[in-house]
């Protein structure tokens, strides 16, 4: 940069910035100018937009940090704009991924083949009795990815179309689903915006989809079969069926004190045989699929909704919980092992956050009323043990 635009970006900035010293750095580090001195006024969202506006027709873009408690602003070369993206991917994707939950969600009639070749080729013929289950837990997914793409777009965001994750031959046919970032959110509250427009989204489907599931379930008694395995549960869940059919469940043949549910509930075990459980309807197994996505999005760790909420809160002292976390996903794998991949995603993806442009606008208290509130949401939707298998 020539010394007059140097000029002129410090005039810009002096006008909502106190300038204690000014240094200049190589682009090639990301920014080219910093200023460290201290925020005229109480309103830093307010300056980061009187800045940001001013700097846009230079193709310069503001960051603002803290440092050592110190106020920090840095100039940077704007981004380019994100490449239109072709949807064609995003079409293909999803179309295998309906096939697959449906064939995860399909009822065969009669009984089922010993042999791999002839369950599939039950499943098969019978992929579109399916239905029910791929209507109700894409909708839930379908919900959850749309509402992090609308508050995107309606913060000028960029992001992408879900990207559908088809996975034949599990139990619900898909990993789920994603979208892009394909912009950085200008601050915490964006951020934020963005992360818990998910799960509000996903919840306000997933609920009503498992209470109507329910009503269309039935009890039965449990018995031992290896190939099977029986759902996990969240406080919501077990809310949900104390609802629907006035106990607890599952419930043992004999009536059991709290210690035994404290002990069921975070080990999955012992597996009450001979009591009574439900015999879930595909549409209630959807809705608890889409409880269990709720919750694992709302971990909160790194670039998960969750780990937006808690960032959006606390700020890089979030971190700090991080290692806590981990562990506990560590432990709660004795009882089902799943939480050990979780826990290694975590330790590989999960330590990075997503860093807003402006890092010094906090939430609004309305905001952090709502963080705090996901937060106890996060606790009702979590399931120690997701899936137990029915082996004697």
């Amino acid at each position: 940069m020539s010394f007059p635009e140097t000029e002129v970006f410090t005039r810009f900035v002096s006008r909502i910035f106190r300038i204690d010293d000014i240094t200049s750095e190589d682009p090639r580090k990301g920014f080219f100018l910093r200023y460290r001195g201290e925020l005229l006024g109480e309103d830093s969202a307010e300056a980061y937009d009187l800045l940001s506006e001013s700097l846009s027709q230079y193709n310069v873009t503001p960051l603002f940090r803290i440092e050592d408690g110190h106020h920090v602003i840095y100039l940077a070369p704007k981004q380019p704009e994100p490449p239109k993206e072709k949807i064609s991917t995003n079409i293909i994707l999803f179309v295998f991924t309906v096939l697959s939950v449906m064939l995860a969600g399909a009822q065969p009639e009669g009984p089922i083949p010993n042999d791999l070749a002839g369950q599939l080729l039950a499943l098969a013929k019978s992929i579109f009795t399916g239905w029910p289950f791929a209507l109700s837990l894409l909708g839930i997914l379908l919900a959850h990815e749309l509402g992090h793409y609308f508050m995107s777009r309606y913060h000028k965001t960029p992001a992408s179309l879900p990207y559908f994750i088809p996975f034949p031959l599990s139990p619900l046919g898909t990993m789920g689903a994603a979208i892009i970032m394909r912009g950085i959110p200008k601050n915490k509250r964006i951020l934020f915006d963005i992360g818990i427009a998910g799960p509000i989204a996903g919840l306000v489907v997933a609920i009503p989809v498992l209470f109507l599931g329910l009503s269309l379930s039935t009890l039965g008694t449990i018995d031992p079969n290896p190939n099977s395995f029986m759902e996990g549960n969240s406080l919501l869940y077990l809310f949900a069926k104390y609802a629907t059919f006035g106990q607890l469940l599952p419930a043992p043949l004999e009536p059991q004190g709290f210690l035994y549910w404290l002990k069921y509930f975070f080990t999955g075990g012992p597996i009450p045989f001979g009591g009574l459980d439900v015999f879930i309807h595909p549409v209630a197994f959807a809705g608890w699929a889409g409880i269990l996505v709720t919750a694992l999005n709302l971990i909160p760790a790194g670039t998960l909704d969750g780990g937006h909420v808690i960032y959006g809160l606390f700020g890089d002292k979030a971190r700090k919980a991080f290692p806590f976390i981990v562990g506990l996903l560590v432990v709660l794998g004795i009882y089902w092992s799943g939480w050990w991949l979780w826990a290694a995603l975590l330790f590989w993806l999960g330590r990075v956050n997503a860093q807003p442009l402006d890092q010094i606008t906090t939430l609004d208290p309305t905001r952090r009323l709502v963080g705090f509130a996901m937060i106890i949401v996060f606790f009702l939707v979590f399931m120690p043990v997701p899936f137990m298998t029915l082996a004697q």
